[in-house]
C-alpha cells in the first residue's frame, strides 16, 4: 500500500500547476479585469487613457487596441483578449473597445454556471449556437446600398466615417475629417491598398489647417549648399528615382595609399572627380528635371544640378520613396548607367511648400497615381498622434464599406435587436442551452448599457425604454447620445458597416470558448532563478584584451 501511495514526480521542482474549476474561474476574473481596462472609452462620451511606457512616452488614447498593446499584459488567459483587439484592428479598424467589453460580458454572464457545476463544453456548444443564429440575423436585417450610384454612396461612406469618428478626439471636426477619409479612399485603386495613403505630421497650425494631397508629399531632407539656388516648380517633369550616392567620399583614416609624386596624387583625386562627374553628366542627358536618391547627395551635386536647373534631395525614406515610384512611374535605379526614359518617372506639377515650419515636396497629377498624401496639423505631439489612429480607424472602416456594401445602426441598436432576437429563440430550445443563450443575450446588452454609463445617462431606464420599442418591432432603436433618449439611429445615420459586427461577434466568440475550454495552466519555472540562465558570459571580442 505505501507502495502505491508514493508521490510521482513528472514536472520540474518548482512548476506552478492550477486545474480545475478553480482554474477557469480565475481565467474569467483576469479577462473581465481587462474588459473593465477598456469600459469606460466606448462610444462618443468615452473616456481617454494617458499611459506611460517603462521610456517615459506618454500616450494618449482611447482606441482599445492601442490601450490593450500598450499595457504589459502578462496573464496568459488574458492576453488572448489583447489578441482578439488586434485581430479586430487589423481586420475592420473598428470596434477594438466593443470586442474586449463584449467577450469579457459573455465570461462574466457565464461565470454563475460556471460555479454551479455546468460543464464548460455545454457552455461552449451554446455559445457557438448562439453565434450562428446572430449572425444570421445581423445578415437578415442588415440594409444593402446601391453602388452604382456614386452620390448615395458617397454619402454612406461619409456617415460610416463620421461614426468611426465620433468616438474619437477629433469628434469636434468628424464631418471635415469624415470628407476627406473618403477622398483619401476614393483615390485608390480596386485592391484599396491600405500603404498607398501616407499620413505626415507637422506640428503648429489647427485641425482644420489638415489637408489632403492627391498624389505624394514628403518633408524636404536635408541638404548642402547651392540647394537655395534650385528651382522649387516644375511642369511636367521627369523624375529620377536612385540608389546611388552622389558624394566624394574622404579617405578612411586607416587607408593608406603610398604615391611617388604630387602628380600621382592628383591622378587619384581626378579620377574620384572624373567618376561623379560622369555620374552627373549621365542623370542631366537622361533629361529628368527631379532627382531623388535613398543616399546622400553631397555639395558638389547638388551645385552641378542648381547650374542646370534641376531638384535634387537625398536620404528620402523608403517608404517615401517606394510610394513615388508606384505613383509616377519609373523604377528605382541602383546604377547611373542605363538612365533611359523609360526608367524616369513624371508627373503633372511639382513643387516645394513650405507647411508650418517645415518644408514638404508635393508631386500631383501622378499618371500611375493611385495614391494620396494626408498631412495632419495640430498642437501637442500625442494629439496628432491619436488624430492620426483616428483616421487610420475610420480610412479602415470605409475600405471594408466599400468592399462590403451592407450597413447596420449603430449606437447599440444592433446589439438590442440581436439580444430580443436571441431571448425569443431561447424559449424555443430545451435543455440547458435555454438558459444559456438567454445569458449569451443579456450579455449583448452591455454595448448599450456601457453608452448610457460612459455618457452619465440612467442605463437602467434608457435599456427599458430599449427593451419594449424592439419587442415592438422598432428594429434600429438605439442610444440617442445627444439627448439623454432613445432615437431610431438608422434615421440618425449612425451607421456602420455590418462586417464591424460580424467581426467582432465571432472574435468574442471564440475567445469565449477559448477561455472556458482551458482547465490548466502549467508554467515552468524561470530558468534563471536559480543564476542557471540569464545572459551567457562577456566572451574576448575581437581585439578586446584579456
Amino acid at each position: 500500500m505505501a507502495q502505491m501511495n508514493a508521490p510521482i514526480i513528472l514536472l520540474k521542482e518548482g512548476t506552478d500547476t492550477s486545474q480545475g474549476k478553480p482554474q477557469i474561474l480565475s481565467n474569467v476574473n483576469a479577462c473581465s479585469t481587462i474588459a473593465d481596462a477598456v469600459r469606460t472609452t466606448l462610444g462618443p462620451r468615452g473616456m481617454d487613457k494617458l499611459i506611460v511606457d517603462n521610456k517615459g512616452h506618454v500616450v494618449i488614447s482611447n482606441d482599445g487596441a492601442t490601450i490593450l498593446k500598450t499595457l504589459d499584459i502578462v496573464h496568459p488567459a488574458a492576453k488572448t483578449l489583447v489578441d482578439i483587439a488586434k485581430s479586430q484592428d487589423s481586420e475592420v479598424g473598428d470596434g477594438t473597445t466593443s470586442v474586449t467589453l463584449l467577450a469579457g460580458e459573455f465570461l462574466k454572464q457565464f461565470k454563475p454556471f460556471i460555479e454551479e457545476g455546468v460543464h464548460p463544453q455545454v457552455i461552449v456548444r451554446a455559445v457557438r449556437k448562439a453565434l450562428v443564429m446572430a449572425l444570421k440575423k445581423i445578415s437578415d436585417i442588415a440594409v444593402h446600398i446601391k453602388k452604382d450610384d456614386a452620390k448615395e454612396l458617397r454619402e454612406l461612406l461619409e456617415k460610416c466615417a463620421a461614426t468611426a469618428l465620433s468616438s474619437k478626439l477629433v469628434a469636434a471636426h468628424k464631418e471635415f475629417f469624415s470628407c476627406m477619409v473618403v477622398d483619401a479612399v476614393q483615390l485608390l485603386d480596386d485592391l484599396l491598398p491600405l500603404n498607398m495613403i501616407g499620413i505626415k505630421k507637422v506640428q503648429g497650425g489647427s485641425l482644420q489647417e489638415s489637408l489632403l494631397v492627391a498624389g505624394v508629399a514628403f518633408k524636404k531632407t536635408f541638404s548642402y549648399a547651392g540647394f537655395e539656388m534650385q528651382p522649387k516648380k516644375y511642369s511636367n517633369p521627369k523624375i529620377a528615382l536612385l540608389n546611388v550616392e552622389l558624394e566624394l567620399k574622404a579617405e578612411k583614416e586607416n587607408a593608406e595609399v603610398r604615391v611617388d609624386s604630387v602628380q600621382e596624387y592628383q591622378s587619384i583625386v581626378d579620377a574620384e572627380w572624373k567618376i561623379l562627374y560622369e555620374k552627373l553628366d549621365s542623370i542631366y542627358q537622361s533629361g529628368a528635371k527631379v532627382v531623388l536618391s535613398k543616399l546622400p547627395i553631397g555639395d558638389v551635386a547638388t551645385q552641378y544640378f542648381a547650374d542646370r536647373d534641376m531638384f535634387c534631395a537625398g536620404r528620402v525614406p523608403e517608404e517615401d520613396m517606394k510610394r513615388t515610384m508606384k505613383a509616377c512611374g519609373g523604377s528605382i535605379q541602383t546604377s547611373v548607367q542605363n538612365m533611359k526614359t523609360d526608367v524616369l518617372g513624371s508627373c503633372e506639377t511639382f513643387e516645394e511648400i513650405q507647411v508650418g515650419g517645415e518644408r514638404y515636396n508635393f508631386f500631383k497629377g501622378c499618371p500611375q497615381a493611385k495614391t494620396c498624401t494626408i498631412i495632419l496639423r495640430g498642437g501637442a505631439e500625442q494629439f496628432m498622434e491619436e488624430t492620426h489612429r483616428s483616421l487610420h480607424d475610420a480610412i479602415m472602416i470605409v475600405r471594408r464599406a466599400m468592399k462590403n456594401d451592407s450597413v447596420v445602426a449603430g449606437g447599440g441598436a444592433i446589439e438590442m435587436e440581436l439580444s430580443s432576437h436571441l431571448r425569443e429563440q431561447s424559449r424555443t430550445i430545451q435543455g440547458k442551452e435555454q438558459l444559456l443563450i438567454a445569458a449569451y443575450a443579456k450579455a449583448l446588452e452591455v454595448i448599450p448599457r456601457q453608452l448610457c454609463d460612459n455618457a452619465g445617462f440612467d442605463a437602467t431606464n434608457i435599456l427599458n425604454k430599449l427593451r419594449q420599442k424592439h419587442a415592438t418591432g422598432s428594429r434600429w432603436a438605439g442610444v440617442n447620445i445627444l439627448e439623454e433618449d432613445i432615437a431610431d439611429n438608422f434615421e440618425a445615420f449612425v451607421w456602420e458597416p455590418a462586417v464591424v459586427k460580424i467581426n467582432a461577434l465571432t472574435a468574442a466568440s471564440e475567445a469565449c470558448c477559448l477561455i472556458l475550454s482551458v482547465d490548466e495552466t502549467i508554467k515552468n519555472p524561470r530558468a534563471n532563478q536559480e543564476g542557471g540562465g540569464g545572459a551567457p558570459p562577456m566572451g574576448r571580442g575581437r581585439g578586446r584584451p584579456m
